[in-house]
């Protein structure tokens, strides 16, 4: 079987043998924190083959990721074992899956702890697993503390419950990114008589480098200009969706498609990430410009090199992911394009997961509890609504206190447990002190001021760290002859390429319902038309000129910015459906004075007239969109109505990223008898 798995004569090192031998005990916990490639699979799937032959049950894996799944059942069968999974992808399988599974002719279920902690799923699974699991496998298990750098509720809900379904089946925890803090926390989770199998955490393929003190802008060229020199097939990493789908595009274009590349995301359906995912494996293309959706699990032994586009907000994420490179390779170049505005994004990450008190106790307020009547339970759509809170962030809690006993998830929705919640403050500063030290030690690695695979060992725990002379801050030099900055002409080129973009504002068809009181669709009379951003996003070509308009305090717009805007709407009168007559400014961001401005210089050049809306205040960034439409519909105003009755206007606005400004203002004005509105946006934010 190991010969199936990793090569002719491969045989179990010594921690994985004793990992094997642990699990043939009933009861057992073995947590395994081992590097990336050193081949935590390969404990489960001898010990599932040593207990199935003993006459044991099936293993369940609980695993994050739909590409970590695929991986897994391809390297199950290579071991001689029937896999399967359920998830979103296969939803046609689930009944004949299901049945094999209660037949006994599966050896390895996959699931997602998410899909787990579906009541009815949950139910339906653990229904034909009753009595008979061999094995549980909890992947990934750093998600299970709530000191790690990538919590997930669902996985301490999942483990909790299994645990208690199956007391005497044995528990394999493996994991890579676990410091000492979350091995201890993981570890009493699992049980007191836990076995601890830790190992050293450096990998001598990597080759680190950073890269510090190029503009957004550089960073783009640089990549555009030494993909193509790169050793093998690999990952570019860009921090945001837009940044990904925008390098992606920068490089075909430069290259006239000679160097094949595709932007992966969160966004794209399974198939597709299947299928780019498989393109890669088999070196058709030359990189994935990814974000973090293409990370934990995604197995190439031979992927080249791996090249961040701006850190991400913890040295465990970083490592994690450049352990996509170099598992069965003795060189891949991992390069880190650095940059200090990243770091205001890290203290976002820092707190994006800690519960404030006032929102949980709302939350609560308006949740059913047990002396409601019997079967009352409420969704996250209704929870959100009655709550005034955003739904992302209703159902992160929903998830953190049914952790607590506080909630729980029924098949009709949520309710109170009537378990008491209180906040814990001591524990939650904790863990931000922990993530500030992350931090820390991710602003030391991308300005490159120690050994770069010493500070990754450091933010783990690892007793073995040690400089790596390897990296380029101990070698003095980059890896493969890499250059530290691009060549001019190329960020020039860059530059012109992506400013020629052109970004729809697509308006919006439905209103909100909620707080806001109309619901449905919205009438067409009283829709804008597409509109046009002229940034989009963290737009690199714009990041400096966004910096200087909206990174300070009001006033005229720059020259650079009138150009373009004029410029942007000189590329979009071709596809106007009719002229506008008139400019209308609606500062929706709190900068009357560049909108002001904007509008007498575009109406100028455009030969137009100018009128006014009153736009009294800013909405809040955490208002739902319920919540935000009714801001907007008691804060715009049509003071002098003939200015716009009749006319086609062009609406300019400052900043949005919700589109709720834009959508209450065009239906004032066509209701106050705008013949048409066209919006035109400065930025269009994420």
């Amino acid at each position: 079987m190991i010969g199936a798995l990793a090569g002719a004569g491969a045989r179990l090192r010594e921690d994985q043998l004793a990992a094997v031998e642990g699990l043939l005990e009933p009861g057992a916990q073995v947590l395994v924190v081992q590097a990336t490639g050193w081949g935590k699979s390969a404990v489960y799937w001898v010990a599932t083959a040593l207990r199935r032959a003993a006459g044991a049950g099936p293993t369940l894996v609980v695993s994050p990721l739909l590409s970590l799944m695929r991986d897994q059942v391809a390297a199950a069968g290579r071991a001689g074992l029937r896999a399967a999974t359920l998830n979103s992808s296969n939803f046609d399988e689930w009944s004949a899956i299901e049945a094999e599974l209660r037949a006994g002719r599966v050896d390895v279920l996959l699931v997602s702890p998410e899909r787990l902690a579906n009541p009815s799923f949950g139910r339906r699974v653990m229904t034909a697993l009753a009595g008979s699991l061999g094995l549980l496998v909890i992947d990934e298990a750093h998600a299970v503390s709530d000191w790690g750098h990538d919590f997930r509720p669902d996985y301490r809900r999942v483990a909790d419950a299994l645990r208690t379904l199956a007391p005497d089946t044995p528990v394999l925890a493996t994991t890579a990114t676990a410091n000492a803090r979350v091995t201890g926390d993981v570890a009493a989770q699992l049980g007191e008589q836990t076995l601890v199998l830790r190992g050293p955490l450096a990998r001598s393929s990597l080759h680190l480098a950073v890269i510090d003190g190029l503009s957004p802008l550089e960073r783009f060229a640089w990549v555009v200009e030494n993909l193509p020199t790169l050793p093998g097939s690999g990952i570019v990493y860009a921090l945001t969706v837009a940044d990904a789908e925008r390098l992606a595009a920068a490089i075909t274009t430069h290259h006239a498609g000679a160097v094949r590349v595709a932007a992966y995301t969160g966004q794209l359906d399974a198939d597709e990430r299947e299928r780019l995912e498989d393109a890669l494996r088999g070196n058709e293309i030359k990189a994935l410009v990814a974000t973090s959706a293409l990370g934990m699990g995604y197995d190439k032994p031979d992927l080249g090199f791996c090249v961040h586009v701006g850190a991400p907000p913890s040295p465990v994420s970083y490592y994690q992911q450049v352990g996509r490179a170099g598992r069965g390779i003795d060189h891949a170049s991992v390069v880190l394009l650095s940059s200090t505005a990243g770091e205001g994004v890290w203290g976002y990450f820092a707190t994006a997961s800690i519960p404030r008190q006032e929102q949980v106790e709302r939350l609560l307020a308006v949740s059913p509890g047990p002396d409601d009547l019997d079967g009352v339970a409420a969704s996250v759509v209704a929870l959100e609504a009655e709550s005034g809170l955003r739904r992302t962030r209703v159902e992160l809690m929903l998830k953190q206190l049914a952790v607590d006993g506080v909630t729980e998830r029924t098949e009709g929705g949520w309710r109170r447990t009537g378990a008491p919640w209180t906040y814990d403050a001591a524990h939650y500063d904790g863990i931000i002190a922990v993530r500030e030290r992350e931090a820390a030690i991710m602003r030391d690695y991308a300005h490159g001021r120690r050994c770069l695979m010493q500070l990754l060992q450091e933010s783990l725990d690892d007793p073995t760290a040690a400089p790596c002379e390897r990296c380029n801050v101990c070698t003095g030099s980059l890896p493969d002859g890499l250059p530290t900055r691009p060549d001019p002409t190329v960020t020039r080129a860059v530059a012109t390429l992506l400013r020629g973009e052109q970004h729809l504002i697509e308006p919006r068809k439905m209103w909100p319902g909620g707080e806001f009181g109309a619901r449905g669709r919205i009438p067409v009379d009283e829709q804008p038309e597409i509109g046009r951003a002229l940034i989009y996003a963290d737009a690199p070509e714009w990041r400096e000129l966004v910096r200087q308009v909206f990174g300070g305090l009001d006033g005229p717009p720059p020259t650079e910015l009138v150009d373009a805007m004029i410029g942007l709407l000189a590329a979009w009168k071709h596809d106007w459906p009719t002229r506008p007559d008139v400019v209308v400014g609606m500062p929706a961001a709190g900068f009357p004075q560049l909108v002001g401005g904007l509008v007498d210089a575009v109406a100028t050049a455009g030969r137009m007239a100018t009128a006014n809306l009153t736009v009294s205040g800013v909405a809040d960034a955490d208002l739902t969109s319920p919540a935000e439409a009714a801001f907007w519909a008691r804060s715009i105003g049509v003071p002098d109505p003939a200015a716009v009755a009749g006319r086609a206007v062009l609406l300019v606005v400052d900043a949005t990223s919700s589109l709720w400004p834009i959508t209450i203002a065009a239906s004032k004005l066509r209701s106050e008898g705008a013949a048409a509105v066209l919006p035109l946006v400065i930025h269009r934010r994420p």
